[in-house]
């Protein structure tokens, strides 16, 4: 199809030069459900984006959408700070239903603030309250949300430099295969942590994403998560998983970090725990680390109760029975194939990923951006990451079809083509 771009004017104009999804994704869009998108002037987009990932069960979900309407019809509570409510007691209970307690979790759960880096300023606060010191240690290409505490645990100099300030109290560390197998794990890790002459202060914690998103989906083998947890415990060191964006069945369990069979000191989830797109976030936490005084950390609106119902209703309609974490694989073994076909006929890229979540790199890091405005010329969101912006991002709804996936990999692989 061809697409005229759209008159822009109000936000060129008014709009702050900070946003940037839109300048690759020049349309105004009006509608979208499931997989899709529809802008207003009737076209079609197929997502493989999902909010950057908050919108796992897709766009409108009918389920969640009836859950929120009949919420919203008999005037339940919208705001309610930390108030105890009927629609939060109902989202605790399912939560610790079918989630917490078939995993054998023993977590206390947090409402930190309605944002990712919400939670993550919570964790991090919370471990150095439980351990006395400041130090946290974070890994290369890391990306763990925008305020200035996650910033400082974050990898992208371009992120970081927006601070304005000198970002303090954080030390990276070689993130998995960061050296293509040349070092052992952890060697300079363990080597810094046992010399008394590194200059490394001792950490209260090490954060880590699975699999890292935002920083060109690299994957942490389950055998280095597991590795790096009892490092922690040898130690003393707390670690938190940042399973903000891997979480909530991206990966194919409910937590990116079940494969790896680790019990975190600490979990971060957001974006796709309410369901439906509405501002969430949890901070999970062994009970032994409650420690914290009443009030010593909120936010105005952590208690956003139209996202405990769709988030409630998400658990119950989707994980329940234990097959949405099979239906995952199975589109990720679709997706698989694909990008086995596609690098085999093009040898400048390579691919990677796990569950829902995909990479395609390129040798040329100009050629991934090439590929994403080609694709959304064709109608299909994709957008890019990675410290070059050298990695295609797949990250579609865990709900599309087989068909809906098939025919965004057609495009995807008709972009490699014809940006060649």
């Amino acid at each position: 199809m061809t697409i005229t771009p759209p008159a822009l004017s109000v936000f060129e104009t008014l709009e702050s030069e900070v946003r940037s999804y839109c300048r690759g994704w020049p349309a105004v869009f009006d509608r979208a459900q499931g997989a899709r998108l529809t802008d207003e002037d009737g076209h079609s987009y197929l997502d493989f984006f999902a909010g950057a990932g908050s919108l796992n069960y897709g766009h409108n979900n009918p389920v969640l959408k009836r859950a929120l309407i009949d919420y919203i019809e008999r005037d339940g509570i919208t705001h309610g700070l930390d108030m105890a409510t009927t629609a939060k007691r109902a989202f605790l209970e399912t939560f610790q239903n079918v989630i917490l307690r078939p995993r054998d979790l023993p977590y206390k759960v947090m409402f930190p603030g309605p944002t990712g880096t919400n939670a993550v300023e919570s964790a991090l606060k919370l471990a150095r309250k439980v351990k006395g010191r400041e130090s946290v240690v974070s890994f290369t290409n890391a990306f763990h949300g925008m305020s200035l505490g996650s910033l400082a645990v974050t990898g992208n100099a371009f992120k970081r430099a927006g601070a304005g300030i000198p970002l303090v109290h954080g030390t990276p560390m070689p993130f998995d295969n960061y050296f293509d197998g040349t070092v052992p794990d952890f060697l300079w890790f363990e080597r810094l942590l046992e010399d008394q002459g590194s200059g490394l202060n001792k950490p209260a914690a090490v954060i880590v994403e699975t699999v890292q998103g935002e920083g060109g989906i690299n994957v942490a083998r389950a055998e280095w998560l597991r590795a790096l947890k009892e490092l922690c415990e040898r130690q003393d060191m707390l670690l938190i998983v940042d399973d903000i964006q891997m979480g909530c069945g991206r990966t194919g369990g409910f937590f990116s970090f079940e494969e790896a069979g680790i019990v975190p000191d600490i979990v971060t989830l957001s974006k796709s725990i309410s369901g439906y797109g509405l501002p969430m976030s949890l901070c999970l936490f062994n009970p032994e680390l409650d420690i914290w005084e009443p009030g010593e950390h909120n936010g105005t609106f952590r208690g956003n109760n139209p996202a405990f119902v769709t988030a409630a209703a998400a658990l119950d309609a989707y994980w329940a029975d234990g097959q949405m974490e099979k239906q995952t694989m199975a589109r990720g073994e679709q997706v698989e194939q694909t990008l086995l076909a596609i690098c085999a006929e093009e040898s400048t890229a390579s691919f990677r990923g796990r569950g829902l979540v995909w990479g395609m790199e390129f040798e040329e890091p100009a050629r991934a951006s090439a590929v994403c405005a080609r694709a959304f010329e064709l109608g299909l969101l994709l957008e890019t990451s990675g410290p070059q912006s050298e990695v295609v991002k797949l990250l579609p709804p865990l709900t599309i079809t087989p068909e809906e996936l098939d025919e965004g990999l057609r495009t995807l692989a008709r972009c490699v083509r014809e940006t060649a």
